[in-house]
């Protein structure tokens, strides 16, 4: 699997150097804005985070002053009762201010007080109020808040929730209430005595507050509870989950908390804890926000993040596209000169873009300058070394032929032959009117044949008609272009080493074809022949000591051939031992023109096609 997303990445690298720069650019723009858009999140998910935190510690705050006030009533009522009605009248009395005290008291305050009761230090009834008929042996002496009243004498108490079971309701029902007790000095016909005041709170007002505390933050996942400095809980809205063990509060732990925010991770949950202490009563308000509440309060930021994101991502990639355009366009144009200059072309070097770019267009510009001149000096250099040596090799030739020529009209002469030596002088005229050719090195094949004819002439009568001469030549050839004097060594050869010892069975024939885009000058003989290996020497073997013959050779024809035409052409050598030999010329088939002689007299070296466009243009 990894091979193959490397190769996949190998097969998206970028290859131009604009896509390069918008590469680069787009990196880093993408990283910027991730790492931005990081940013951007962690600091609004922190600010949020303080935000609903500081709006809960204001709901808590309101909501723990509405406890302390409820809680301060209930003082009130206790001390109202205790310092104007209990302090001021004595139990036994007939008149019975105690029990219309009470009574005018609850009567005030009946919207959240469910009863008001005096019990001596023995935990027997004194008063009470409402009316009401006590339970049988209701034990108020091991109650907890009788017990915690008589405990600490000098403060007031408040108890958790609990269900009302001191008295008798007309109407059968249980109220759940929170009890205010307190020790309170009685007058009991005069002496003093030591009782308990209790004063019990309809429970159902703390609980109304929380509900609406709870459902202020329903739908976000946060909730509210209230349990005292142990960490018994005194409301919650899943009270009843908690007390089948279906749900778990780490309300214990909470208790010992003191106000503040804490962070905890309780049932497999990372949760913030706020906490808020009650006056007088050392009660917990606890607020709970799970971590998932946060998250659900940044919906609405990431998606203002994103689309900033891809607003900001769309800008830049139209910026990215300018800055490359803008960065490369230069450099792509320099490239793009300097290719067309590679291509054979001659384009102005672009020279633009900034000041680096522009030094470097410059550069390459003197540098191009500086290779077309040391080119030139070089081609004119080659053109002059070709020239010298294509006149060496002709230089080669031609006394070779004066001397063989002279030779023969000698013999003849002696021999008073006189009417073929004036034919041999009249065909080396023709020959030599040929071999001169105003200095020309090119020449028509229709001339290079009629050369040949002059020479084979002459041989013949030399050679007193040992041989027969064939020409079988093509009209069609006679328009292109020949290196001159290149038939002429091959048809020495053939009579020196193929038909001179043959005793008048001896045939050479020149064979002249047009085949596709070449010319083959052919000279086939019907002599010795030569084995492979000394095939294979002719054209390689310069040092090799020639027996008979111009002493120039083959190799002389082809080396004067490949100079002017390449190395593609030249001689083919095909020959078999007592069988004959056959020697061919292979040149391109360009047609015979003052420009195109002068091209390949030259020295270039061009294929057919090549030389004829370069000539036409030459002549247009």
């Amino acid at each position: 699997m990894k091979i193959k997303f490397w190769e996949y990445m190998r097969r998206l690298k970028p290859k131009g150097m604009q896509s390069m720069v918008m590469l680069a650019f787009s990196l880093i723009s993408i990283s910027i804005m991730l790492i931005l858009g990081v940013v951007m999140y962690i600091k609004f998910s922190a600010l949020s985070q303080r935000e609903m935190i500081q709006d809960t510690e204001t709901l808590m705050e309101q909501t723990r002053e509405r406890l302390e006030e409820y809680l301060i009533a209930m003082r009130q009522i206790s001390d109202t009762v205790y310092y104007n009605v209990i302090k001021e009248n004595d139990l036994s009395a007939q008149d019975n201010k105690i029990q219309q005290g009470m009574n005018i008291i609850y009567e005030a305050n009946r919207g959240h007080l469910r009863s008001i009761a005096i019990y001596n230090d023995y935990g027997s009834l004194m008063a009470a109020e409402p009316v009401a008929s006590q339970k049988e042996d209701p034990d108020v002496i091991h109650q907890s808040w009788f017990q915690k009243a008589m405990a600490a004498m000098e403060n007031m108490h408040f108890s958790t929730p609990h269900i009302q079971n001191l008295f008798d309701d007309a109407t059968r029902r249980y109220y759940w209430v929170i009890s205010l007790s307190r020790v309170v000095d009685l007058t009991d016909k005069g002496a003093p005595v030591t009782g308990v005041l209790l004063v019990d709170m309809d429970f159902s007002g703390v609980s109304r507050m929380l509900q609406r505390l709870n459902s202020n933050t329903s739908d976000t996942g946060q909730y509210f509870y209230l349990c005292d400095s142990n960490g018994e809980i005194i409301y919650h809205k899943k009270q009843m989950q908690i007390s089948s063990g279906s749900f778990r509060e780490n309300n214990v732990s909470a208790a010992a908390y003191k106000d503040g925010v804490y962070g905890e991770r309780f049932g497999g949950e990372h949760r913030k804890l706020i906490i808020k202490t009650v006056s007088y009563t050392g009660w917990k308000l606890v607020g709970v926000i799970p971590d998932s509440t946060f998250t659900q309060g940044m919906f609405d930021i990431r998606y203002f993040i994103i689309m900033i994101i891809l607003l900001m991502a769309m800008m830049l990639a139209v910026i990215n596209r300018l800055v490359s355009v803008w960065i490369s366009s230069p450099i792509l144009k320099l490239n793009d000169s300097v290719r067309e200059y590679e291509a054979g072309e001659k384009p102005e070097i672009y020279i633009g873009g900034s000041q680096e770019i522009r030094h470097l267009g410059h550069s390459i510009q003197r540098s191009y300058e500086q290779i077309d001149k040391l080119m030139q000096e070089i081609v004119k250099e080659q053109n002059e070394r070709r020239k010298s040596e294509l006149d060496a090799l002709q230089s080669q030739i031609n006394p070779h032929f004066l001397y063989n020529a002279l030779d023969s009209i000698t013999w003849m002469i002696e021999g008073e032959r006189n009417d073929d030596a004036v034919f041999m002088i009249s065909e080396l005229a023709k020959l030599f009117r040929i071999s001169l050719s105003r200095g020309q090195t090119v020449i028509r094949v229709q001339d290079e044949l009629q050369h040949a004819k002059s020479y084979m002439n002459i041989q013949k009568i030399r050679y007193k008609n040992a041989f027969t001469v064939i020409f079988d030549v093509d009209p069609d050839v006679y328009t292109f272009c020949s290196v001159k004097l290149v038939l002429q060594p091959l048809l020495e050869n053939a009579i020196s080493y193929g038909v001179s010892g043959m005793d008048d069975s001896g045939e050479i024939r020149v064979v002249a074809r047009k085949q596709e885009e070449k010319i083959i000058l052919s000279v086939v003989d019907n002599g010795f022949g030569m084995s492979e290996e000394e095939v294979e020497l002719v054209l390689t073997d310069s040092d090799r000591i020639h027996k008979r013959g111009s002493g120039v050779g083959l190799i002389n024809v082809n080396n004067r051939i490949q100079m002017l035409f390449g190395k593609e052409y030249g001689l083919v050598i095909e020959s078999e031992p007592d069988e004959g030999t056959t020697v061919s010329i292979c040149m391109p088939a360009v047609p015979y023109t003052d420009d195109n002689r002068k091209i390949l007299e030259k020295g270039f070296m061009f294929g057919a096609d090549e030389i004829n466009n370069r000539g036409i243009q030459d002549k247009l």
